[in-house]
């Protein structure tokens, strides 16, 4: 554990975590994070819309936590730049992106931060996450691959090098707060999905690079505040997400956008899933009225 005079010159870090209508997740991932030997951390919960009782839960439990709330669901990516925002109001020299339904073990935020200081370059430092109901098997070493033309992504489940059109999963990740304030925030116009690759991607068009703490072992439950399987809201937001993807980060969209389209269809009448077929169509039909719901804001804006 670092002592007093280590706590003072070790980088300051600032946590944020998402949390809507999960406290029980929400309590535990907390209840690990106030375990960890890295002792320079200030933790930031944004409640996004909760409409349980996750706020006067999570404040009864964890005074000393920023609570955040948004008064509405915002969607993962809009809900995390508020506490992105937030914490670029602070002096932490890093910023760790973290789901609410993961338990980190104590060494891992100083194994985090002793590889992002061990590489002046990393911007994004990876952790490798197991199931948190198998803990011997890895959920993503870190992150996976993209293919933004058709944005099909698959996880990497052993060491492997990031290379060209990977990413890092932001179920836990640890950010120097510089790719922020140089690349910007994550892109609002994903509810959910996908914010992570677009990052990544943007982020390894500069200066940047990826790097991975490799001896961490964080728990993930996956999905704690998601539908179990693709309901129609799952079907229909992956969709959009994934349409606006390819605009953004492909340099064949025109070919890519149906492709993807026809695929999601294709698989779900191969499947029988009749209930996703409208879903799907629905998120073209929304992507279609609004390909970018950020066009012409700054992303850099962090205020």
């Amino acid at each position: 554990m670092p002592t007093k005079r280590e706590d003072s010159v070790s980088p300051g870090v600032c946590c944020v975590i998402v949390n809507w209508n999960g406290w029980r997740d929400t309590l535990d991932c907390l209840a690990s994070l106030g375990e960890q030997d890295y002792k320079n951390l200030h933790v930031i919960v944004v409640d996004n819309g909760s409409t349980d009782d996750s706020v006067e839960r999570i404040r009864a439990g964890f005074p000393e936590v920023s609570i955040v709330e948004t008064g509405r669901n915002l969607g993962f990516p809009s809900g995390c730049n508020v506490g992105l925002r937030a914490a670029l109001k602070t002096s932490a020299e890093y910023i760790w992106m973290l789901n609410n339904d993961t338990v980190c073990p104590p060494d891992t935020l100083c194994k985090l931060v002793r590889r992002g200081e061990s590489q002046p370059d990393a911007g994004m430092i990876g952790t490798v996450l197991f199931y948190a109901h198998d803990p011997t098997k890895v959920q993503a070493w870190g992150g996976g691959h993209i293919a933004p033309m058709i944005a099909l992504s698959t996880h990497f489940d052993k060491k492997t090098e990031f290379g060209p059109n990977t990413y890092l999963t932001f179920a836990s990740v640890l950010v120097r707060r510089e790719v922020f304030e140089e690349i910007g925030l994550l892109y609002g116009g994903f509810f959910m999905y996908y914010d992570d690759c677009d990052l990544c991607l943007r982020m390894q068009k500069t200066r940047w690079k990826i790097a991975m703490a490799e001896d961490t072992a964080v728990l993930h439950r996956e999905g704690g505040s998601t539908p179990k399987g693709e309901s129609p809201f799952m079907a229909k937001t992956v969709t959009v997400s994934g349409l606006r993807l390819i605009l953004r980060q492909s340099p064949f969209a025109f070919f890519g956008i149906p492709a993807f389209a026809l695929l999601r269809l294709g698989n779900r009448v191969a499947k029988g899933e009749w209930k996703s077929v409208p879903a799907v169509l629905r998120g073209i039909l929304e992507f279609a009225r609004d390909p970018d719901p950020e066009r012409g804001q700054s992303l850099k804006k962090s205020n």
